[in-house]
């Protein structure tokens, strides 16, 4: 069987779940191969993401592992039968693999959970802030470079516009809305294109004001894609030098209670669109 190309991290996740079956079906590689009558590196190179599985030796292997959830089994083969490329796939030579990833997350996630302290959310961004943002980094951008994170970002928004979208809620603290990327003109028209936004259906904005306190990871910016079942979550979270994906069950607990902590200390909907308006107003 022929080596793949470099793996997505859905297709690494597909594989972290194969392993994570045989090993919760107490099995080592020689054992499972004798269930599964393969050889034993067939089915390392396939927890490796290294080989592709079809939807049918998912099934296989499930069975052979007694495992008992039919819709978790059912959603890995729906990531098996996923083939051919995806747009982001065209920025894989310009672009770190992790932004690839994001999108990928991103396309595939049933529901997205967003809190965000100093960003607006990045599908909610306009081009002028977003490239407000991108004028930040250390070390600087190349033009070339800073239009091609900015366009990248433009086509992430697009999810918003599919048939299906996914319903979105973005609890942004306060500190976001006041933060310039540009000048006032840009994040004044940036709060208001937010505002438009939230006129779509599935889409909740819920800020955290200054006065609501601290709160558990206020350092961090964190994106919780939900899966077709919960042991298919992702979380992103934003480090100061790289982005990461957490998906062990415990990560993915803590930090659904962040969010939902968050979500208690943020004003409702409502209530969260016009603390917007009146910000923007005072720009």
């Amino acid at each position: 069987m022929p080596v793949r190309k470099p793996p997505t991290a859905r297709q690494r996740r597909l594989g972290a779940e194969l392993r994570r079956m045989r090993e919760h079906a107490g099995l080592t590689l020689s054992e499972a191969a004798v269930r599964h009558r393969v050889d034993k590196t067939a089915i390392s190179n396939t927890e490796a993401a290294r080989f592709g599985v079809s939807p049918d030796r998912v099934r296989v292997w499930a069975s052979n592992y007694s495992c008992p959830d039919q819709a978790y089994v059912d959603a890995l083969a729906d990531m098996a039968r996923e083939r051919g490329s995806s747009w982001w796939d065209e920025y894989r030579d310009s672009l770190p693999a992790e932004l690839l990833d994001l999108a990928e997350m991103e396309h595939h996630a049933s529901m997205l959970r967003s809190a965000q302290i100093m960003h607006i959310p990045g599908i909610l961004q306009q081009p002028a802030y977003m490239r407000g943002i991108f004028a930040e980094a250390v070390p600087a951008m190349r033009p070339e470079t800073l239009d091609r994170h900015a366009e990248f970002r433009i086509r992430r928004a697009a999810l918003l516009d599919r048939a299906d979208p996914p319903p979105c809620e973005f609890v942004i603290h306060e500190s976001a809305l006041r933060m310039r990327f540009g000048d006032r003109n840009v994040l004044r028209r940036q709060l208001e294109y937010m505002l438009e936004q939230s006129d779509r259906p599935g889409i909740t904005l819920r800020v955290v004001p200054f006065e609501a306190g601290g709160f558990a990871n206020a350092g961090s910016s964190i994106l919780y894609a939900c899966g077709p079942v919960s042991a298919l979550d992702t979380v992103q979270i934003d480090l100061p030098t790289r982005a990461t994906f957490l998906d062990a069950e415990n990560y993915l607990v803590n930090y659904r209670a962040v969010l939902d902590r968050m979500r208690e200390r943020a004003i409702g909907p409502e209530a969260s669109v016009g603390f917007i308006r009146e910000v923007a107003k005072g720009i």
